[in-house]
């Protein structure tokens, strides 16, 4: 089925390497790669002297605008000279070269034994979280500094005012602009900061800097994505298209603004579930990232201080296009090949933290485990998925905000878990949980779909709860989510509840139509599932000649995924089938394979529900526990499962 995800690098924290509390794009490093700061090496003198002339042209203007200010700052906040030299000290250890973050810090917090007016108090409290978030581990206190800060209300007239005044200087314009857009994007308005990042999109084109504009357009289409405005995507997406191509400057830029709109053009059709129509864009991407990474820094500046940008570099972009590609493969079952892109994603992210500690990676690092353990389940490594998701937890555990931005799928994959081990109690606890923690859509139709199937298989338990689930994610009649792989697998639910009713033709339509949207976008594990329960229904109606052509290409499907639970399920229907056929040989094969299966699956249960971890599932609120006490061995049942 689709990946539940929404991919959290979707609402990206674009690192920015001054002291911005975040913003959608990175600065393009006046340490160029190669600059003095570890584990950079030194850059030619020539280099230097024109990055100094640019700095100092930029400085000039700057200054003019900062008198501005500072003059509205004295008359409005009556700041001291103690208050300037203590930020003037922060910023010049912040800016050392190795940086000296723990004398910024100090700094920093010098500043509120002197009680500071209201406006400044909030501005060290952002300064304080966005050193702390960019340039530390310690997530609790960036946090704490930003929450105080928020007195955002503090903040946003600080940026709107310095918006303002800095028009005439292209570089900090469009700077300011984007961080009082990420400020929106943070308290989840994200119609302020559309609109602010439409603003830039304009600003940029009349200085004369498409790249920019570029820029703003693709981190517009992001939101656009997330709001899910699809009417206005489109054009947009076409457009962002266009400058692209057209654009002639620094091939890495380049390629760069090649792979954010390629992204966002993958991503949105992974959303929809269209996994075969994706495809292109997917090699395309590919391809581009391989470009890029023979590619090599020419240390040539741009001319418009507005170029002074980036948007990740170019070690983030190789992990993100590994993300999207293994979210590919899990969505069209291609497991094996998702196992390979994640193991290679993985470790590129553990050479990267070992020199890098942005947040993205602690992100980008969560969103694989999470779909790597859903490939666990699907092959009956459950025991592995299990230690995965305690990884997960532990991870969580680290970053308050990771847990925020996870802790809905992290249940969902406790509730595939409980599932897998035959845990229908928990698993309604599990799911029940995420879906109160969750109000993205396609999240939460994914996880009503599996909470319909576990009150399915319950019998009759949970009958009108069930029929009122059913009708909320009815494919026939204004699905909630547009997602195609979503809906084919409402259409498979709507089936297996009709088959265990008896209402065998039913049954087959609406499995058909499953069949039928499946095999058009290559949903290679619904295909599987619709064609092995078609297989059983026929084998109960005694037709079973159909039964086998259905049987047979689910065992050969489940095998190439490969789907443990689809291929126990078609061993034991195989046997039966040749048994009733009186094909001995055939059945005794059939049989062998199924012992097989069985055995592999009951070897594994055992491991995983003796694992401390599977103390995760009574975990239902709050954090995540830290420790966990051991089994004394398994309390399942496995009478499902064989």
């Amino acid at each position: 089925m689709s990946p539940f995800l929404r991919p959290s690098w979707s609402r990206r924290h674009f690192k920015h390497k001054l002291h911005t509390p975040g913003c959608f794009v990175q600065q393009l490093s006046r340490e160029r790669r190669g600059a003095p700061a570890p584990p950079h090496a030194p850059v030619s003198a020539s280099l230097w002297r024109r990055l100094v002339v640019v700095e100092a042209k930029m400085a000039a203007q700057a200054a003019a605008a900062a008198q501005a200010a500072a003059a509205q700052a004295a008359q409005a906040e009556a700041a001291e000279s103690w208050y300037l030299a203590l930020l003037g000290f922060a910023e010049h250890f912040r800016t050392s070269s190795p940086p000296k973050i723990r004398l910024c810090v100090h700094c920093l917090q010098a500043v509120f034994p002197f009680k500071p007016p209201q406006r400044i108090e909030a501005r060290t409290h952002l300064q304080l979280g966005s050193v702390l978030y960019h340039h530390t581990k310690n997530s609790e206190q960036a946090r704490s500094h930003l929450e105080k800060a928020n007195s955002v209300d503090a903040a946003k007239p600080l940026l709107r005012k310095a918006i303002q005044i800095s028009q005439q200087t292209p570089y900090w314009h469009c700077r300011l602009l984007f961080q009082l857009a990420q400020l929106h994007t943070l308290e989840k308005d994200l119609v302020s900061a559309c609109d602010l990042l439409g603003v830039g999109a304009e600003y940029a084109r009349v200085v004369g800097s498409e790249y920019t504009r570029a820029l703003f357009l693709l981190s517009k289409g992001m939101l656009l994505l997330m709001e899910r405005k699809l009417q206005e995507v489109h054009p947009l997406l076409t457009l962002c298209g266009q400058i692209v191509e057209n654009w002639q400057g620094n091939p890495i830029q380049k390629e760069s603004l090649r792979v954010f709109f390629l992204v966002l053009q993958v991503t949105h059709y992974l959303d929809a579930g269209q996994v075969k129509s994706v495809k292109p864009c997917l090699k395309q991407l590919q391809q581009c990232i391989q470009t890029i990474s023979t590619l090599h820094d020419d240390e040539i500046l741009p001319s418009n201080p507005a170029d002074l940008f980036h948007w990740l570099p170019k070690e983030h972009m190789c992990v993100l296009v590994y993300l999207v590609t293994v979210m590919h493969s899990m969505q069209a079952g291609y497991l094996e090949k998702a196992q390979k892109y994640t193991d290679k994603a993985l470790m590129q992210l553990e050479k990267l933290k070992m020199l890098d500690c942005s947040p993205i990676l602690s992100s980008f690092q969560v969103i694989l485990l999470e779909h790597i353990i859903m490939c666990r389940l699907v092959t009956g490594h459950k025991a592995t998925a299990l230690q995965e998701i305690s990884q997960v937890c532990q991870l969580c555990q680290q970053s308050p905000r990771l847990f925020s931005n996870h802790a809905a799928q992290l249940h969902t994959l406790l509730g595939l878990y409980c599932v897998s081990v035959n845990c229908m109690d928990n698993a309604e606890a599990q799911f029940t949980t995420a879906l109160r923690l969750t109000n993205h859509q396609e999240l939460w139709a994914f996880i009503v779909t599996n909470l319909a199937s576990v009150y399915i298989r319950e019998g009759n338990r949970h009958q009108e709860v069930l029929y009122s689930l059913l009708e909320r994610i009815n494919p026939d009649h204004s699905f909630p989510v547009s997602s195609h792989c979503l809906r084919a697998a409402a259409f498979y639910v709507r089936g297996l509840f009709s088959f265990f009713q008896g209402r065998y033709n039913e049954a087959k339509r609406f499995l058909r139509e499953t069949l039928k949207m499946s095999n058009a976008e290559d949903l290679n594990r619904l295909t599987a599932c619709s064609l092995v329960l078609l297989g059983h229904i026929f084998y109960v109606l005694g037709n079973h000649r159909e039964s086998n052509n259905m049987v047979v290409p689910a065992m050969q499907l489940a095998s190439k995924i490969p789907d443990m639970s689809v291929q126990l399920w078609s061993s034991a229907l195989l046997r039966d089938l040749n048994k009733a056929c009186g094909n001995a040989m055939d059945a005794h094969e059939a049989a062998q394979m199924h012992q097989n299966f069985s055995q592999q699956l009951l070897q594994d249960h055992i491991e995983a529900c003796s694992l401390p971890e599977h103390n995760l599932i009574t975990w239902t609120d709050g954090p995540p526990p830290v420790q966990f006490q051991a089994q004394n061995g398994p309390n399942t049942s496995l009478a499902s499962l064989l």
